[in-house]
């Protein structure tokens, strides 16, 4: 069976395929413009408040389309910032900034607005002792980039991919009970495939079917689309009998009464599925531009 890539060639691999897609037939503006001995300075500047994520993820970028490009960072990932901030400094040719900035944007733009949405519902149950979960309704192709996101903002990731984990969902169970197979059947199934010592997890739409899936030994039960106050009767009846998730339907403006019902993890999509981009920009200093001698560095190091 072949290796699965670690996450860094995950990362280097994304990186590869976004410069492609922007860089891959060439930048006819900057080649037609741009003096290719032209040094300057630019900065990456934060517009609105928010958490940091994916300044790495820029240097790769940065690095890929020019090695000698040289970026101060100034602010890490997770790192708090603000309108006005300086996030990082990049010196170099000219030509290379420009080519590399849209993509280098992009990557800290999405990331940083998962990360700083992610802050926000944790800060919404803060004192509750729900973690706040992500799913896999990601960008396909960027999990693993927006998943790192999702913990820089103070959440946890549910499962990275499908062989992370068992969850028995409502598809599952339909296809599996079409066989005759009851829940206790199914989770006894599950527990038999599963390596040892990995969880079982099923998705419920009811109070009785948590309470068929807690005797059938699930070990987190998911308390599918349930109001709070649902989700509280079932609590009561399992009597921490196992571990539940809310899912579905969690928004800003209820996942603190979500959190109240006594849940252990809050699993929200919207935290990738549907984000907004953090506004930040990369500006060039007027006065850090430089026609460099061709037989000089264009960087003093």
């Amino acid at each position: 069976m072949k290796k699965a890539p670690s996450t860094e060639e995950q990362i280097d691999s994304i990186v590869d395929l976004a410069l492609a897609e922007d860089l891959g037939h060439g930048d006819i503006t900057t080649e037609a413009l741009i003096p290719p001995n032209l040094a300057g300075k630019a900065s990456i500047l934060a517009k609105e408040r928010g958490i940091l994520a994916g300044i790495e993820v820029a240097r790769k970028v940065f690095r890929r389309v020019d090695p000698s490009l040289k970026m101060e960072v100034l602010l890490q990932d997770g790192a708090k910032v603000k309108p006005g901030d300086t996030v990082a400094i990049i010196s170099g040719r000219v030509a290379s900034i420009l080519k590399a900035e849209r993509t280098a944007l992009n990557f800290l733009q999405r990331l940083s607005g998962i990360a700083s949405q992610t802050a926000r519902y944790v800060a919404r149950t803060k004192g509750l002792g729900a973690s706040i979960t992500d799913t896999r309704k990601t960008t396909p192709g960027l999990r693993a980039l927006e998943k790192l996101a999702v913990r820089l903002g103070g959440g946890r990731n549910h499962r990275l991919h499908l062989g992370d984990g068992i969850l028995i969902k409502d598809n599952h169970l339909a296809a599996l009970r079409a066989l005759g197979m009851s829940l206790k059947d199914i989770v006894a199934k599950a527990r038999r495939s599963a390596p040892q010592g990995m969880p079982i997890e099923v998705e419920v739409d009811t109070a009785q079917e948590a309470m068929e899936a807690a005797e059938a030994g699930a070990d987190i039960i998911m308390l599918d689309n349930m109001s709070p106050e649902e989700m509280r009767r079932v609590l009561s009846s399992l009597s921490g009998q196992v571990k539940t998730e809310a899912s579905g339907g969690i928004t800003l403006a209820n996942v603190r009464q979500a959190a109240a019902s006594g849940v252990n993890f809050i699993s929200v999509g919207a935290l990738t599925h549907s984000v907004k981009a953090l506004d930040i920009s990369l500006e060039f200093d007027p006065q850090a531009f430089k026609l460099a001698n061709p037989e000089e560095p264009l960087i003093s190091r």
